[in-house]
């Protein structure tokens, strides 16, 4: 069982790095004054960790695909081996995408790891006497 956690949480991050990589490359993209790539990439990495969360009822599967699309916005973020940047910084007094993008991120992680198990807090509010799905069924046998 262990290994199957540790195996997820690999694969996780492994999804948060190419999820991250083209959040971090698609900011970029403006339609005019509209900044399309910015809200195409938070939207993105917000419904991959809802979803990694929900899917695996793991709190740390969502943590580890936060922690790899931060650790790859981080890398692309950085000046190339060749003097490239990805993400450039704004000049003094502005507010580029990246920057946006950059402090994003580790919120939409935040809120999405922190956020209370769903299945927990709707088992809380059944009865004993009530099925799976809620209804008022009992079983015979």
């Amino acid at each position: 069982m262990r290994i199957t956690r540790i195996i997820t949480w690999a694969v996780a991050a492994v999804i948060g790095l190419v999820y991250g990589a083209a959040g971090t490359i698609g900011q970029a993209v403006m339609w005019g004054l509209f900044p399309v790539g910015l809200i195409v990439a938070i939207i993105g990495t917000t419904g991959l960790l809802v979803a990694v969360r929900s899917l695996t009822a793991d709190r740390w599967a969502g943590l580890a695909t936060a922690l790899g699309v931060m650790l790859i916005t981080l890398v692309l973020s950085g000046r190339g081996p060749g003097g490239s940047i990805v993400v450039p910084a704004p000049a003094d007094g502005e507010l580029s995408t990246g920057l946006i993008w950059t402090i994003a991120v580790p919120v939409v992680a935040a809120v999405v790891v922190a956020w209370p198990h769903v299945a927990a807090s709707r088992s809380r509010g059944r009865s004993p006497d009530t099925g799976p799905l809620g209804d008022h069924t009992t079983s015979t046998n």
